[in-house]
């Protein structure tokens, strides 16, 4: 017998297809669950590039004399309270912030929880959104100090010089809406009924026997509308008269209105030629360098007076007043004139165009004073006339970097004295990566 006959072909069986066992049962899957804790080892210092810009800030802040900033702190030795958070965190989270053109306290808050430069610069301290909002208006005189001290290291290292500056306004639209505007009738009929709703808030809290938060909050809201409606009525006096300064005659005081959000925000033109509630911030920058020297903000519509009180807040930094400022027309009135011839300094303003045809503005006028007269001379030079092209260059350069790119194009809070902090520290921030960029090795300058 073959063993073909006792074991069969055993090439046949070798090429018969095998029978694929049939899987039995639900499908085992290793599914994501992404609500469950877990401890990651994290290295904070190692999650940024050694030539970050976060760390660059962080560097120049901790140059710098942040005294100022820590008075305010009350948690201090054996005192109760819990420890504050460390002035330097808070300000380079904003500078860091407002050089990527985030403007929001939340959009920070949700950050330093997300963004690695973010948590770098927080080192595991935990920063809300609310502690990040007061920072940001609390600290005025203490910002305006750090402008001066970034402004002194500038000087120092001659990377700005102070002879020459350019001077230009922009007006920043307010919080506040075009609805909000009444006049004086309309915000005494609004005080009544402030006051008659806080008083239903606190009888019904009171019948009640007690208040939950949801209604602390309800009252707390209204109070917060009866002083603004307050502060809007004792604000109409200064919008009148600023309204009569402008028009003269033409002007109704019964047509004055102000805002119940933003009581010290006024309607202004805009740049676009609309009308808007804005503050009219004003920046002084070095023409030489390209530092801000100087930042104000007014409710002041008009530009003809805004020159004089900028070269007191350089003269009050630096020490030292400029041989020359360059404005554009708006600038351009006797009192300012004057005002600069007497101070040393030299205008460089374009004259408007004559009403009547055939006048040259260039020419002095008969009831000119000797200031005016010199400046109607100089500015006809063709000298002059080169030198005043380096405004548009410089002022609006920065203007326009403020607006667009450091949180500039709105005023994110209210009142005068709120909205300047918040110029303050955009006009900060500019200085701040300006300096990096000159200190910096790889500078081309």
């Amino acid at each position: 017998m073959g063993t073909k006959d006792l074991f069969g072909d055993a090439s046949d069986d070798a090429k018969a297809p095998k029978k694929r066992r049939e899987p039995q049962g639900e499908a085992r899957l290793m599914r994501a669950d992404r609500h469950q804790v877990r401890l990651l080892p994290v290295d904070l210092d190692g999650i940024l590039e050694a030539d970050h810009q976060a760390r660059s800030i962080w560097r120049m802040v901790e140059s710098l004399d942040l005294s100022k900033l820590e008075e305010a702190i009350r948690a201090r030795g054996d005192n109760a309270g819990r420890p504050a958070i460390d002035p330097k965190i808070l300000l380079t989270l904003w500078l860091y912030g407002i050089s990527e053109g985030v403007g929001s306290a939340r959009e920070l808050e949700r950050l330093c929880e997300a963004h690695n430069a973010y948590r770098w610069i927080c080192g595991g301290v935990h920063v809300n959104y609310h502690t990040l909002s007061d920072f940001r208006v609390a600290h005025q005189e203490a910002l305006d100090d750090l402008m001066s001290q970034i402004l002194g290291v500038m000087l120092h290292n001659g990377l700005v010089e102070l002879t020459r500056v350019a001077h230009d306004g922009m007006k920043v639209r307010a919080s506040a809406g075009a609805a909000s505007f009444r006049r004086e009738k309309s915000l005494k009929r609004c005080l009544r009924e402030a006051g008659d709703h806080i008083r239903k808030v606190t009888q019904d809290a009171h019948d009640s026997e007690g208040r939950s938060r949801h209604e602390a909050a309800i009252k707390r809201a209204a109070e917060e509308r009866e002083e603004r409606i307050q502060e809007a009525l004792k604000q109409l006096p200064e919008a009148r008269a600023s309204k009569l300064r402008s028009k003269g005659n033409h002007s109704n005081p019964a047509e004055v209105r102000v805002s119940t959000t933003d009581p010290e925000a006024r309607v202004m033109r805009m740049a676009d030629g609309g009308f808007r509630p804005a503050y009219n911030v004003q920046i002084t920058t070095a023409v030489t360098g390209r530092a801000i020297v100087a930042v104000r903000v007014s409710n002041s519509g008009g530009d003809d007076r805004q020159l004089p009180p900028s070269l007191d807040e350089m003269q009050k930094r630096t020490g030292t007043l400029p041989c020359e400022v360059l404005a554009d027309g708006a600038y351009g009135n006797k009192e300012t004139i004057e005002d600069s011839a007497r101070r040393g300094v030299s205008l460089f303003a374009p004259p408007r165009p004559a009403k009547k045809e055939g006048v040259d503005p260039y020419q002095p006028k008969p009831h000119d004073s000797a200031s005016v007269a010199a400046w109607r001379l100089r500015m006809a030079e063709p000298k002059s006339k080169e030198i005043y092209k380096q405004r548009a260059a410089v002022a609006e350069t920065v203007n326009a970097d403020l607006r667009t790119w450091r949180g500039l194009d709105q005023i994110p809070v209210r009142g005068l004295a709120r909205a300047r902090s918040v110029a303050l520290l955009a006009a900060l921030t500019y200085n701040v990566l300006l300096l990096i960029s000159k200190m910096s090795p790889n500078t081309d300058e």
